[in-house]
């Protein structure tokens, strides 16, 4: 007796079939034939007899044919309940691990998370303190009176018509915000490596792959205090190495900013100088009190933590920390240079646009009821 087949695959059993078939052997002689050649397993009866009429009827393919109606599928409703449920137990679960708990594809995993379920995975918005309620009423209500005070100056007192311009940006035409001047100190490094993100370069499967060196930040900074409006920058004063702010140290450069103001603005402190700057101990310190009241400088109440209605943080000093990056300087002097052309290559625009953004800040301060705006 023969030694049975023990490799074989489907198409190479239907051949056989077909070329007994051919031959006039009858199915169940095939079947026999099929039982001891390959084995039991490799072609039932009904199965034989099935292919045997196929090729009678004059087919010629050993394959299969594509099946009609959708395919059977993992991604049913009780799969995509069962998903949901996983995920609102634990945000962070990973689909792999959804996967493995209910016994399913990874790839049936992803198709009902992301395109059934709608989900996409975020990291956490980074925000500078934990608002409590209070906090959250307090920048409301603030917002609320820096907006009416912004429409009574402009001759409006319904603070519902805002103007809107070009692009959806809110429009400032006022007394408030032609005397504004807003400031604020920010650390410069010497040498700010680049991150990961901003050596990102695009390349062909078969180009060499880059490297990117661990670089740390260099201990050598400079403190810039930083005074703008939204014609340009007024006064861009810089403190030695080494040196912290203090209230002594900030009415001295209050002394500079309105020399700045004498000089850039005419008729500014004439017309009264609207100061917008956070309330950092020196800012805030009785000295800097008196030195504001002497000169009878308005302060445009601003609360502690809310860097996102400050002007200096969510529009200058972020673009000018990532021109830096990548960037290293010599000299202190090399590093001032560097501040004073990127201050100067902006047109007055880039600096309106900071300072009309305010209003749509407060009114998003105002819809999300004291709670940060993100943009």
């Amino acid at each position: 007796m023969a030694t049975p087949i023990k490799e074989w695959s489907k198409l190479e059993v239907r051949a056989v079939v077909r070329f007994l078939f051919s031959k006039g052997t009858k199915p169940s002689k095939i079947h026999k034939q099929i039982a001891e050649t390959y084995g039991e397993g490799a072609m039932s009866r009904s199965r034989v007899y099935q292919w045997c009429t196929w090729f009678g009827e004059g087919r010629t393919s050993l394959g299969d044919e594509p099946k009609s109606g959708r395919p059977k599928t993992s991604t049913n409703e009780e799969n995509t309940t069962r998903v949901d449920e996983h995920i609102r137990c634990d945000r962070r679960m990973k689909i792999r691990e959804i996967a493995l708990k209910l016994e399913i594809p990874k790839n049936t995993g992803h198709e009902i998370v992301h395109d059934t379920l709608g989900y996409r995975k975020v990291s956490a918005r980074w925000v500078p303190k934990m608002l409590t309620e209070d906090h959250k009423l307090q920048r409301d209500e603030i917002s609320q009176r820096l907006l009416q005070r912004s429409q009574k100056d402009n001759g409006d007192e319904d603070t519902t018509h805002i103007g809107v311009g070009p692009g959806g940006d809110f429009q400032a035409n006022n007394n408030l915000f032609d005397n504004l001047i807003t400031g604020d100190e920010t650390w410069v490094h010497l040498n700010a490596p680049e991150t990961k993100r901003d050596s990102t370069t695009w390349k062909h499967s078969s180009s060499p792959v880059t490297k990117k060196f661990k670089v740390q930040r260099s201990a050598a900074k400079v403190m810039a205090a930083v005074f703008w409006d939204a014609k340009g920058v007024i006064l861009l004063d810089i403190l030695p190495q080494g040196q912290c702010i203090n209230a002594a140290r900030y009415c001295s450069t209050l002394d500079r900013l309105k020399e700045a103001i004498r000089r850039k603005r005419p008729g500014l402190l004439r017309r009264g100088v609207v100061l917008q700057h956070d309330n950092a101990t020196p800012h805030s310190a009785n000295l800097t009190q008196q030195w504001l009241q002497r000169y009878d400088w308005e302060i445009l109440p601003h609360l502690a933590h809310s860097p996102d209605l400050a002007p200096s943080d969510f529009h200058l000093f972020g673009p000018l920390k990532r021109h830096l990056r990548g960037m290293a300087f010599e000299t202190e002097d090399d590093l001032i240079s560097e501040l004073r052309n990127w201050f100067d290559n902006h047109d007055v625009d880039f600096f309106r646009v900071g300072i009309n953004s305010l209003l749509s800040r407060w009114q998003k301060c105002i819809d999300l009821h004291g709670d940060y705006v993100e943009k």
